[in-house]
């Protein structure tokens, strides 16, 4: 701990790329597999394609619980790592762990208990429920490998040592579309498990990528002692995970409600508009996942550099981060705009779902420009543990705009009205996070570093005394 980490060193823009370019390759990889995954479903039939995307929900919400506490766990670990406070980066570690495996135990209930009335909440299709329960209870119930996988990698990724993470999504991410086609369709003398197999895969990716992420922690994240003794909750490190990371879990869990509300207008209109949506949020993580790399590579450089009050090098990591995620984003318009109806022929889509999903990538690209911004400046909020600015604004773009903006808009009776919700929701996030922003950087981001410059000041008083 006495020499200090490259997160407080390193020339800031050569920095984010090294620490995001790893995470970033990684969470392309996992896009790819969430693609590969409903690619090969659609081959079983659209009502299989449209179970899966159904159970988009849950996913949503067990990575935002796995995922808000994993956002908890690093910027107090980041933080304390700047303040070089070993003893604190060792409990933070432990409680974080113990946290986790407390996660995992609510969605293996969820999976035993709750699959088949959470689809029959949304259809009465029978053969959609049934693929449904066959995917969600093998989800939910293995899910102990997406929280060993998030936590350890997260722990890698508070100290700067993200090319390990793109090892561990990397080899999960290889697995998952090896087992895939297998498990799926019955190759090479496995058991046919259609709709199941995909699930298989999904969590045997998983559960490796969570085994190769503790065994590298523990032989080479030497900045962290992840010891027995640490094991167990402490009430004060807790509050503070949970205090950064129970915003950021609300925002994701929002997510799961919208995407809920989403469903259930769309199906209204027919369930092959909701395979459109679950196919859209299947694309859109080519676009979203690098930018949300960058974001998870951001995270412990804006609270390492709070923590050590270098205001400096937390500016130009926060600006560099804003041009980079906008340039993706526009990257993405560019795709959308261009070749819908080739992303969708992906999933052997028919004459109905190309009419309802070309139109649907257009018009909601076009808010991907302000979405890039409005990620970067929530990364932000929460490393300097004001994610509730970030809570704010995701409640308000998701529950408050888009959802009623799009059943406003459902009422018109064409189904290619409702994307017009997604620009206006991003417009309305836009504003509201350029408002928190001038205001944090007001009131924390022109102030970090003064306590240290006093005591500099002080001690070259006494000095001359």
């Amino acid at each position: 701990m006495e020499q200090e980490n490259k997160m407080g060193t390193m020339p800031v823009n050569k920095l984010l790329i090294t620490m995001s370019l790893p995470m970033m390759i990684s969470m392309l990889v996992q896009a790819l597999y969430n693609v590969v995954d409903s690619i090969f479903v659609s081959r079983v039939n659209e009502n299989a394609l449209t179970a899966v995307s159904l159970a988009f929900p849950i996913q949503t919400l067990m990575i935002s619980v796995a995922g808000g506490t994993c956002v908890g766990i690093n910027a107090v670990l980041s933080k304390a790592l700047g303040e070089k406070n070993q003893e604190r980066v060792n409990k933070t570690a432990g409680n974080g762990v113990v946290l986790m495996a407390i996660g995992y135990v609510i969605f293996l209930l969820v999976g035993l208990f709750a699959t088949r009335g959470f689809y029959l909440s949304q259809t009465d299709d029978a053969q959609i429920v049934q693929y449904g329960y066959d995917y969600l209870s093998v989800v939910c119930c293995f899910s102990f490998g997406m929280f060993a996988q998030l936590t350890f990698e997260r722990l890698l990724q508070s100290t700067g040592r993200t090319f390990y993470i793109m090892i561990t999504q990397g080899t999960g991410a290889i697995i998952n579309i090896i087992l895939d086609p297998i498990l799926i369709f019955g190759l090479g003398g496995a058991p046919r498990l259609g709709v199941r197999g995909a699930a298989v895969a999904t969590v045997t990716g998983q559960i490796v990528a969570g085994i190769i992420a503790f065994v590298l922690n523990a032989a080479k994240n030497d900045e962290i002692q992840l010891q027995l003794r640490e094991l167990r909750l402490r009430g004060q490190i807790v509050g503070q995970i949970y205090k950064i990371g129970v915003p950021s879990m609300v925002m994701q869990a929002i997510g799961s409600v919208m995407t809920y509300g989403m469903n259930l207008i769309l199906i209204s209109f027919t369930s092959t508009a909701t395979a459109v949506f679950g196919v859209y949020y299947k694309l859109q993580s080519f676009i979203f996942m690098p930018v949300f790399g960058m974001n998870n590579g951001l995270v412990p450089i804006l609270a390492y550099n709070y923590g050590a009050g270098k205001r400096e090098r937390f500016v130009k990591a926060l600006k560099c981060a804003v041009i980079y995620a906008m340039a993706i984003m526009f990257l993405g318009i560019l795709i959308f705009q261009t070749i819908p109806g080739k992303l969708f022929e992906l999933f052997a889509a028919s004459d109905t779902m190309l009419s309802i999903g070309i139109p649907a990538l257009r018009i909601i690209s076009i808010s991907y420009i302000f979405a890039g911004y409005n990620i970067i400046c929530g990364t932000a909020f929460q490393a300097l543990g004001n994610a509730v600015y970030s809570m704010i604004v995701s409640i308000a773009r998701q529950l408050v705009v888009l959802l009623p903006a799009a059943y406003l808009l459902s009422l018109l009776g064409n189904v290619n009205y409702v994307w017009w919700s997604f620009p206006i929701a991003e417009v309305a996030s836009l504003t509201m996070t350029t408002i928190f922003l001038l205001r944090i950087n007001k009131n924390v981001i022109r102030h970090i570093g003064e306590s240290d410059r006093e005591e500099e000041e002080k001690l070259s008083v006494d000095m001359i005394s």
